[in-house]
C-alpha cells in the first residue's frame, strides 16, 4: 500500500507533483491544527511542516510517522530530541531560502534607510511636503554589522559588499570573514549604524537582543531581524524604539505570530514590519517545496536525508 503524506492544501505544486511521482498517497491539510492532522492523516509516513508546533504526545496517534519535513529552516518549535529518540527524523531546506532571505534582508534595509515606506504612505494620503520631509541617509560609508554567520549571514555579507559599507561580523565559530572582520558583538553594536541578526534561537540566543544591547547601539542606528522574534526581547525593543536609543527597526519575525494587533509595534512609525514573508518568493517557494519533498522520498526509500537536524 502507498506511504500516505500529509501536506499543506497550498503547498507549491511542484512539491505534490514529486511526491505523487514516487507512488505516495497526497492527504491535503486546509489548515496547520494539529487536531486536523490527527483527524485527516494518523497514519501518515510523513509530514510536511510549514512553522506551527508539533507537539510531543502528537505522536502517540501516529505510529508510521517517520519523517517530519520542515518547509524552510526553523525548527525551534520541534522538540527534535525526543523526535529522533522515537525514530522521527527532522529535516530542513537550508539551500531554498537563504540567498532569498538575504535579497529580503537587503531589501528591508534599503527601504529603511530611504524611508520608503513612510513616504510611499504619505504621498498616497495627499501629503506631498510631508512625503519629501521623511529624510533618509546613506549606506556608503556606514557600517553594516552582521550577528550570526551561516549561510544566509554569509550571503547577506556578499550582497551588502557592493554597497559601500564596512561590515563587522559577530558568531562565536566565525574567525575571518569574506568580505568584513570578524569583531566581539559589543564592539559590532557599539560602531554598526545597521544591525542585522541571522541567529538560530538556542538558549543563548534567545531574547539575547535586549535592554543592554540596544543600549550600546548608537541611537541613529537600526536594527534588522530576518531571523525569529524570539532572538529580541520585544518589550526592549519597544521602548528603545520609544525612547529614541535606537532610531528604527524592519522585523520579519516576531515572537507571537500572527503579531496581535494591540501590540505597540504597529503604533511605531520607525518601524518597517512584514509578516515572516522574508523567503516569499515563486523561486524559493518551489524550491522548499520540493526539497522537503525529496527528504521525504530519501527516507522512504530507506535512506538517510540530506538534511537531518539532531
Amino acid at each position: 500500500m502507498p506511504k500516505k503524506i500529509a501536506i499543506p492544501k497550498n503547498l507549491e505544486p511542484a512539491g505534490k507533483q514529486l511526491l505523487k511521482e514516487h507512488g505516495f498517497t497526497i492527504v491535503e491539510l486546509p489548515d496547520q491544527k494539529t487536531s486536523t492532522l490527527l483527524k485527516l492523516a494518523p497514519d501518515a509516513f510523513g509530514v510536511i511542516l510549514y512553522s506551527a508546533p508539533f507537539p510531543n504526545d502528537t505522536i502517540e496517534h501516529m505510529p508510521d510517522l517517520k519523517i517530519l519535513a520542515r518547509y524552510g529552516v526553523g525548527y525551534d518549535n520541534l522538540d527534535v530530541p525526543y523526535l529522533n529518540k522515537h525514530g522521527i527524523f527532522v529535516t530542513i531546506t537550508p539551500l531554498a531560502n537563504a540567498s532569498t532571505v538575504a535579497e529580503t534582508t537587503m531589501a528591508s534595509i534599503l527601504a529603511l534607510s530611504k524611508h520608503l515606506v513612510p513616504a510611499t504612505n504619505e504621498m498616497r494620503a495627499g501629503h506631498w511636503t510631508e512625503a519629501r520631509s521623511h529624510v533618509g541617509f546613506d549606506l556608503a560609508g556606514k557600517t553594516l554589522g552582521i550577528i550570526g554567520y551561516g549561510r544566509i549571514g554569509k550571503m547577506v555579507e556578499k550582497k551588502m559588499s557592493a554597497l559601500d559599507m564596512r561590515i563587522l561580523v559577530s558568531s562565536p565559530h566565525a574567525t575571518k570573514a569574506e568580505y568584513g572582520t570578524v569583531v566581539d558583538r559589543d564592539t559590532l553594536l557599539q560602531e554598526a549604524d545597521v544591525v542585522t541578526l541571522h541567529m538560530p534561537v538556542l538558549p543563548a540566543t534567545k531574547h539575547s537582543i535586549a535592554a543592554r544591547e540596544f543600549n550600546l547601539m548608537k541611537d541613529s542606528a537600526v536594527l534588522v531581524n530576518f531571523s525569529r522574534g524570539a532572538i529580541i526581547n520585544t518589550p526592549d525593543l519597544i521602548t528603545a524604539l520609544q525612547t529614541g536609543s535606537i532610531s528604527g527597526a524592519a522585523l520579519d519575525v516576531f515572537d507571537e505570530e500572527p503579531l496581535p494587533l494591540n501590540s505597540p509595534l504597529y503604533q511605531l512609525d520607525n518601524v518597517l514590519m512584514t509578516p515572516h514573508i522574508a523567503a516569499n518568493t515563486v523561486e524559493c517557494n518551489d524550491r522548499m517545496a520540493t526539497d522537503a519533498a525529496k527528504e521525504i522520498i530519501r527516507v522512504a526509500a530507506g535512506e538517510q536525508p540530506q538534511w537531518p537536524v539532531h
